[in-house]
């Protein structure tokens, strides 16, 4: 089985774009081994469109002084992507084995989890996705509802992949800006900006305050736009408009309860909110995924975790 993302035709996009106006997506499930102290074998999750190809457990070769989480390399079409043992950093246990390879993009990286078994693909609401934050799951960004709101319904963990890079690669996860990567935005507004992630927060924040920008951080597409209408009623009670007091609106994509598309669009279609920019700061990364994303109306989009890329992507934006 595999399901290549980033070279995927028109039709994957126009897909990819009805899924997202439906507040929608597909979502890989598997599982890592038993859980600590138990034999069950509990359910996990990651978005397809992070998953390049799955593969039978190639050769691995191991590397020298590398990450203990970390398997070694595995040659994939003449690629060397090294392979990270998932279990071992949830602490599951594998009874049967390391069987599967999950190849993923992730962004503007190429990677590969070792699995024990990958069970199938599922298609949610995002509605069904609820944040994990404050459950005790360092790892884990959301819990998905696999059968909506059905009582007894099964439910998978959804990793935080960015949180997962990081502890893995703490190097290549370091924000640093240029001094010429200073903006500047209207006095009194703010970067409204949404991400599941603290990780990722923690180093949106580090950017926007390198910056100079300020800003008011969301944990999920319904939490911004819910600050966002309450921003407008406050504006317009103080006989200003709501571009007074949001600059830009900086989202993820993936967010439990309200997605990056569905905010974007939320924000688009309502004229209060017209000539707010809307900037997606994702790791779903790919010509395909950015194609994407432009035909649900963002204003531009940029891959995490580029500090100067994102200050230049914002500067560009406020001065259309």
């Amino acid at each position: 089985m595999n399901k290549a993302s980033s070279k995927s035709t028109m039709r994957d996009i126009d897909e990819r774009t009805n899924l997202a106006g439906n507040s929608m997506f597909e979502l890989l499930l598997f599982r890592l081994g038993e859980a600590p102290g138990t034999d069950k074998r509990e359910l996990f999750g990651i978005n397809v469109f992070k998953v390049r190809e799955i593969l039978v457990m190639p050769e691995i070769t191991a590397m020298v002084n590398s990450p203990p989480s970390v398997m070694g390399v595995a040659n994939i079409r003449g690629q060397m992507i090294t392979v990270i043992n998932l279990p071992q950093l949830v602490g599951t246990n594998p009874t049967k084995g390391l069987g599967i390879l999950l190849v993923t993009e992730f962004a503007r990286t190429t990677q590969a989890f070792a699995v024990e078994e990958v069970n199938e693909i599922v298609r949610l609401e995002w509605k069904h996705v609820l944040s994990a934050e404050g459950r005790g799951g360092g790892l884990v960004t959301s819990i998905a509802r696999l059968d909506g709101a059905a009582e007894n319904t099964r439910l998978a963990q959804v990793l935080d992949v960015e949180q997962i890079l990081r502890d893995v690669f703490p190097e290549q996860h370091q924000v640093e800006i240029e001094p010429s990567s200073k903006l500047h935005i209207p006095e009194g507004s703010v970067v409204l900006a949404a991400d599941d992630s603290a990780v990722a927060r923690m180093m949106i924040e580090q950017g926007l305050q390198a910056m100079g920008v300020p800003f008011i951080m969301t944990k999920s597409g319904q939490e911004a736009w819910d600050r966002l209408k309450a921003m407008a009623a406050e504006a317009e009670a103080q006989g200003k408009t709501i571009k007074d007091k949001v600059a830009l609106v900086l989202t993820d994509l993936e967010m439990p309860e309200m997605d990056g598309f569905t905010l974007t669009r939320n924000i688009k279609q309502d004229v209060r909110y017209s000539g707010i920019p809307v900037v997606i700061h994702s790791s779903l990364t790919g010509s395909t995924n950015e194609d994407h994303v432009k035909k649900v109306g963002a204003d531009a989009y940029v891959a995490k975790f580029v500090a100067d890329e994102l200050a230049e992507t914002i500067r560009k934006v406020l001065m259309r």
